[in-house]
């Protein structure tokens, strides 16, 4: 099947650290929180004169500002922003961004992991699009999307092993003919052995971090679709240290007019098992009109 979307547990995983092709600053002399007005070092692959970090109008008001992230200058193929967290608790945030030619088409589309975030404070960043060249320098940047889950729920992809033992993250998925498929993965980080014997545990939830309410969690993907990954009775499987089990999550975007309004959710609460601490992943679920969402037993990943 065709490749088409991405759950992104990567960025999320690495937001502690930025990637280098980009960075973030908290200021040393932020207060209550927010985080004081200080210049960003300068990236020499942006482009223009050394030091110059002039605002320049960007575009609409609704492509610079979304979600809490603010595009506050651009400079060559660089852009400067800001992440101000204004819910209750922290949170890691992964950040789309678009770079575009004077005629609208997109030249770049960067992603931006940005560490955890506390209530209340202002972080800065920069997103860098790649090298410029006379023919085919960007014009203006545009936030595409914005996407953030609870620190605390956020997935482990490297470092050190949560405290539960486990890293669960979700992949990039496949998309054909309206029909989606995503692979949940486990990874056994811990020194204990993980016993698993069902179907992960899954919540489905819409941008604002809400329980979606009106969509069936279906144990078994047949019930979707056969063929998927999603088959099969529930086994145990005890999962050694080192080793990996993988569950697999389907639906369809299928609309029908006049049943009840499509169903976007971006984000899948996850529980290995029931009282397990929960992962918070980005599927991006489009369920459309179906209000259903397939989930397949845990089996050993020997890939």
């Amino acid at each position: 099947m065709r490749r088409s979307f991405s759950a992104l547990p990567v960025l999320l995983a690495a937001a502690l650290t930025l990637t280098a092709c980009g960075s973030q600053v908290a200021g040393p002399g932020s207060r209550g929180g927010v985080v004081s007005a200080e210049p960003l070092p300068r990236a020499p692959s942006c482009g223009g004169p050394s030091g110059s970090a002039t605002p320049r109008p960007l575009g609409e008001s609704s492509d610079l500002e979304k979600d809490g992230v603010r595009i506050t200058a651009v400079r060559g193929v660089c852009a400067d922003f800001e992440v101000t967290n204004h819910e209750a608790g922290p949170l890691v945030y992964s950040i789309s961004f678009a770079f575009l030619s004077a005629t609208g088409t997109a030249l770049a589309t960067p992603k931006q992991a940005v560490r955890s975030v506390g209530p209340g404070e202002t972080v800065k960043g920069t997103v860098v699009a790649g090298t410029a060249s006379p023919s085919n320098s960007p014009r203006r940047v545009r936030i595409a999307k914005v996407r953030s889950v609870p620190t605390a729920e956020a997935p482990a992809e490297a470092g050190a092993c949560p405290p539960s033992g486990m890293r669960i993250r979700a992949d990039e998925g496949d998309a054909a003919m309206g029909l989606r498929v995503v692979g949940l993965h486990l990874d056994n980080c811990g020194t204990a052995t993980i016993g698993l014997n069902g179907y992960p545990r899954l919540q489905i939830l819409d941008d604002r971090h809400t329980v979606v309410d009106g969509v069936q969690v279906v144990q078994g993907g047949g019930a979707i679709a056969s063929g998927t990954g999603a088959d099969g009775t529930p086994e145990p499987l005890a999962v050694q240290p080192g080793e990996r089990a993988r569950a697999t999550v389907v639906w369809r975007n299928t609309v029908e007019l006049g049943v009840q309004d499509p169903v976007n959710a971006p984000y899948l609460r996850v529980r290995a098992t029931p009282g397990a601490d929960p992962v918070m992943v980005i599927p991006e679920l489009d369920l459309g009109t179906t209000g259903r969402l397939g989930v397949g037993p845990w089996t050993a990943d020997r890939t």
